[in-house]
């Protein structure tokens, strides 16, 4: 008997008196372990300022995907997006300025609505380089983003 205890507990790596026991344990340890998990982040009609979206466009959409990066102390010009977007910040702090003086800092693990025709810029004022993926719901042939070199920072 002593001996089939410790032959359980070896196979196991626990200190399970029954080997069944021990692979139904291990057995729902790995499913926990595996389980599916989902967080909604975010779910909103308006932008971070607080203004409602437009419609969806009319005709094929063209979903676009696209992950940044930008180093600490980094200042995006001004510009506007045509399309609606969204994005997660994934590492580091993003502040979100309006050109009427609005600020919005995205912290890591956020998610955000952006500007839709509203000219804004965003700034790393963070110490690490911010990663941000941002999701596009355009068209062929339409600008995800519209640079105003005109105005300065």
């Amino acid at each position: 008997m002593i001996l089939w205890v410790l032959a359980a507990t070896l196979i196991c790596g626990a200190t399970t008196v029954g080997f069944s026991s021990c692979k139904e344990s291990r057995t729902q340890d790995d499913n926990a372990a595996q389980a599916v998990k989902s967080e909604e982040l975010i779910r909103t009609s308006q932008s971070w300022d607080g203004v409602e979206l437009p419609d969806y466009l009319q005709g094929r959409p063209e979903l676009v995907a696209v992950k940044y990066e930008f180093p600490a102390g980094q200042k995006l010009g001004w510009h506007h997006h045509p399309v609606m977007n969204y994005g997660i910040l994934v590492q580091g702090e993003l502040t979100i300025i309006g050109q009427d003086g609005k600020e919005k800092t995205v912290h890591e693990g956020e998610a955000v609505v952006e500007m839709v025709n509203t000219i804004h810029h965003g700034e790393n004022r963070g110490t690490k380089p911010v990663i941000l993926y941002m999701f596009y719901l355009s068209q062929d042939s339409l600008p995800l983003a519209v640079q105003h070199p005109e105005i300065p920072l």
